[in-house]
């Protein structure tokens, strides 16, 4: 009997399920019809080894990706020979997995008997803070490792539950995958004790010694993560701080995201980026707050602090990875973004709605169909600023002009200078371009792209002046120096080219189109050995690069 009722549990309505689903798509319908957008293009379209036949193995087994998450890499190395540049397919697949996550949302809630689970399944799935990671084709990641995540909660739930070894095994190798999508779901080892806590009120040896193999992979996961950032030479503020600021931003980040999961408004993909002063005792007054208060919960864990203890503690837990105490390129523009708050909203939306649920069976029967209408609302009114948030992101021009209206800061005008350059709007690239220098004169990126628009409006002599600042500010820039070589080479300066070239190609190997275009100027000068050394340099960053499989093949008899 007691086998039956387990069994029992298990069993997901499948009309409240597919309604989550369908309410999920019709939310994100928008997005369906948008493009690619912020740095979609360098992962996925421009990304040479998503198109490479030997994608896989290189994603798998050789650090030349950004990150190490060969899973998702690997999805979209699939994705790509079904949809190629046709966005629609990548939106639809991130949108599913988002409805899917959903539904494990409520299941797994459901197991850990928090009330409200199905609505607080509904909350997550419409809330405007999740258009980030849903209509983003880059967050991918986000909604892939969220799917494995939940999934190996539920399984291990399941081990707790039943203690046949089978759904243990089965969870572990599932958090393995979601590792490999994404690394920041490290903390799951932890979120796993504190859903035994939930259950058992307390935890045993047993649990700890069950979780040390989870521990383990999570270690070994971001060891592999931070080495990559080493290895990729991607910086943020971390190296130029100390540990008090980053205690300090900690604090401030944990609220921010509290305050968006509550009253999710104003929100942008860009926000602006704070200036906290470690000096100042008032700047720890945040995270001083946070601390009392969970050391509150959990001295009144056996009364009326349990659930805030959880949910709060899980919320606070889950964003660890990108509270600031590690680094991360990001944290040069901001401290806070929507999309990495993907994993730990749902513990604030369970808080809110179980409160909720709570509060009206406390009151007479006919209330509680009041809060159910309020619940509803609430839904209704996040599924509409979903919506409309949706068609931010149907293209960069759109994305960066709602970015630069409600944050005018340095990097939103460069990025909307590219989208400008990108659509062939030169002089409003331009325009963007030297606003983002008048708001920041050291900002080497926006040099660079200022000279390259300069370049594409017929004025090479301004293109660079502006390069060799951008080159002042930054020595080691391969772009800038792949530009200028560009540049004198149509001013039929080789000699010149070449050197600029060659800088490129030392400064980043695996600069296909430099070494492409330094193989030719070779060509061009009689150097045919050192031509086709590079031509073939070029053919092995990008397998489908067919200019320089052509020259490659028409030189070599000849050598």
């Amino acid at each position: 009997m007691v086998g039956n009722m387990l069994k029992n549990t298990w069993r997901l309505p499948s009309g409240a399920a597919a309604l989550i689903i369908l309410v999920t798509v019709l939310a994100y319908f928008p997005t369906l019809r948008g493009g690619f957008v912020f740095d979609d293009y360098e992962l996925i379209i421009r990304n040479p080894m998503v198109k490479a036949d030997n994608g896989l193995q290189r994603f798998w087994f050789k650090a030349e990706a950004s990150e190490y998450y060969p899973l998702t890499w690997s999805a979209w190395w699939l994705e790509w020979r079904l949809w190629g540049t046709n966005p629609l397919g990548y939106h639809a697949v991130n949108i599913l997995l988002h409805a899917a996550n959903a539904v494990l949302v409520w299941l797994v809630l459901r197991h850990l008997k928090v009330p409200g689970a199905w609505l607080t399944a509904m909350v997550f799935a419409v809330h405007p803070v999740n258009v980030a990671t849903v209509a983003w084709i880059s967050e991918q990641k986000n909604t892939l490792s969220m799917f494995f995540y939940l999934l190996a909660i539920l399984l291990y739930l399941r081990f707790d539950e039943e203690n046949q070894w089978r759904w243990y095994r089965f969870s572990l190798a599932v958090f393995l995958l979601a590792l490999l999508s994404k690394s920041a779901v490290v903390m799951l080892p932890v979120v796993l004790l504190g859903c035994l806590w939930w259950r058992h009120g307390r935890v045993q040896w047993k649990d700890l010694l069950h979780s040390a193999p989870f521990f383990m992979l999570s270690l070994g996961q971001a060891l592999v993560a931070l080495w990559f950032h080493a290895h990729q030479g991607l910086e943020g503020f971390g190296a130029r701080i100390g540990f008090p600021l980053r205690l300090a931003t900690a604090g401030w980040v944990t609220w921010f995201y509290l305050s968006k999961a509550l009253l999710p408004l104003n929100l942008m993909v860009v926000y602006p980026k704070w200036h906290i002063d470690a000096s100042r005792w008032v700047s720890y007054v945040p995270g001083i707050i946070l601390v009392g208060g969970l050391a509150l919960f959990w001295w009144k864990r056996r009364t009326w602090g349990r659930p805030w203890f959880f949910g709060l503690g899980y919320f606070v837990v889950t964003l660890f990875p990108v509270l600031g105490f590690f680094d991360q390129p990001f944290y040069r523009y901001s401290s806070v973004a929507d999309h990495w708050q993907y994993y730990s909203i749902v513990g604030v939306i369970a808080l809110v709605v179980a409160g909720g649920k709570g509060i009206c069976e406390r009151i007479q029967w006919r209330y509680w169909r009041s809060g159910t209408l309020v619940g509803v609302a609430v839904a209704v009114v996040l599924a509409a600023a979903t919506w409309r948030r949706g068609w931010i992101y149907h293209d960069n021009i759109t994305l960066w002009r709602d970015n630069v209206a409600r944050n005018p800061a340095p990097w939103p005008y460069n990025n909307l200078g590219c989208a400008l350059q990108d659509n062939g709007e030169f002089d409003g690239a331009i325009q963007q371009f030297e606003q983002a220098l008048r708001l920041d004169a050291n900002y080497p990126e926006a040099e660079s792209n200022l000279g390259n628009a300069l370049l594409q409006a017929g004025k090479p002599e301004e293109a660079m002046r502006h390069w060799e600042q951008a080159l002042q500010l930054k020595p080691n820039y391969p772009q800038v120096q792949y530009n200028m070589g560009l540049c004198l080479a149509r001013q039929g300066k080789l000699s010149e080219a070449i050197v600029f070239w060659e800088q490129a190609v030392r400064g980043k190997p695996r600069y296909a189109e430099a070494h492409y275009n330094l193989g030719v100027a070779l060509e061009q000068t009689g150097r045919i050995g050192e031509a086709i050394e590079h031509y073939q340099r070029a053919v092995e960053c990008d397998p489908d690069y067919t200019l320089a499989r052509n020259r490659l093949a028409r030189l070599q008899p000849v050598q």
